[in-house]
């Protein structure tokens, strides 16, 4: 969105924050983006400009943003990239937790991507211009192997194998609580949580078929550890669906995960990132149609983690 755009505040909004409303309008906004808008004076309530984000509307109110939004542009940077296979059409990467993907809304720099574009001379054009490469993706906090295309032709294949479920991906996990079954799947369509915009939900808005297959692999103290494979591809899939079950990932407070653990009589802050690893990738080469199979070990931050859950 750039330039002017006006909106009536329904009967139902009154009493609503100013920046929470704007951001139900303006879903290609992120809502610290909105904050800052409001701060810089370009939103009006009525005649006036608005004084702080988190003032409330009335029924009825215009409310006017003025924005040009920075045209984003990925560029190389000179980023470690862990890659475990090359070819002339593809790259299979471990990505480390704490990376994004590729660059949007308030992420300029320091991606997957920008990593990419610096180690090859060129990537497929089919994902966009932010998005050069990319077949699918990984939450920000997720850790594990993506599969990235470096033409367009490598790219439509997998983007195929993925429609058709043809490409097995494998993940670890460590949740909270005692997983009853030693294995199971959940079959919950997930959409967009209706009160947090940047979170899913199980039968949330536009909810969508996923299914997810899950067995144990080690009983813990007070964790279980999970292997899931997804068999659909929503974003958030996994995280949201072991936590239908009420067994969140270690880390994951964004859905229900407690920010502090005990250990050893006392309280410490959780895991700094989710445990949830992207561990095995099989997929159809796009040229030969060769099997392909990868695996990354658990990152030295989530042994760790575990060995010390361990001994609890």
């Amino acid at each position: 969105m750039t330039g002017t755009r006006e909106f009536i505040a329904p009967p139902e909004s009154a009493g609503d924050r100013l920046d929470t409303f704007l951001a139900r309008q303006m879903p290609d906004w992120s809502r610290s983006q909105i904050q800052r808008l409001i701060r810089d004076g370009l939103v009006t309530v009525g005649a006036a400009a608005a004084k702080k984000p988190g003032e409330e509307i009335g029924a009825g109110a215009r409310i006017t943003v003025q924005a040009e939004r920075e045209k984003l542009r990925a560029v190389p940077e000179d980023l470690p990239l862990a890659v475990v296979y090359e070819d002339a059409d593809l790259l299979v990467v471990n990505k480390p937790a704490g990376m994004v993907v590729h660059i949007g809304a308030g992420v300029k720099s320091g991606t997957l991507v920008n990593a990419l574009l610096g180690h090859v001379q060129s990537l497929s054009g089919e994902g966009g211009e932010l998005r050069p490469g990319i077949v699918h993706r990984l939450d920000k906090m997720t850790s594990g192997l993506v599969v990235v295309a470096k033409n367009d032709a490598a790219h439509r294949r997998l983007s195929d194998q993925f429609k058709s479920r043809e490409v097995h991906k494998t993940y670890l996990a460590l949740v909270h609580g005692h997983v009853a079954a030693e294995r199971g799947e959940i079959s919950r369509p997930i959409g967009r949580d209706p009160r947090r915009r940047t979170r899913m939900k199980a039968g949330g808005l536009a909810a969508r078929e996923a299914l997810t297959k899950y067995r144990v692999m080690r009983r813990l103290e007070s964790f279980t550890l999970v292997e899931a494979m997804p068999k659909t591809g929503r974003t958030h899939q996994i995280r949201v669906h072991l936590a239908s079950l009420g067994h969140p990932i270690v880390g994951d407070t964004t859905y229900g995960a407690p920010a502090r653990l005990r250990f050893e009589g006392r309280e410490e802050p959780t895991l700094a990132r989710t445990f949830l690893h992207a561990a095995k990738l099989n997929f159809a080469h796009p040229t030969s149609s060769a099997p392909m199979s990868f695996e990354a070990p658990l990152p030295v931050e989530l042994t760790a983690f575990l060995a010390r859950v361990e001994k609890l």
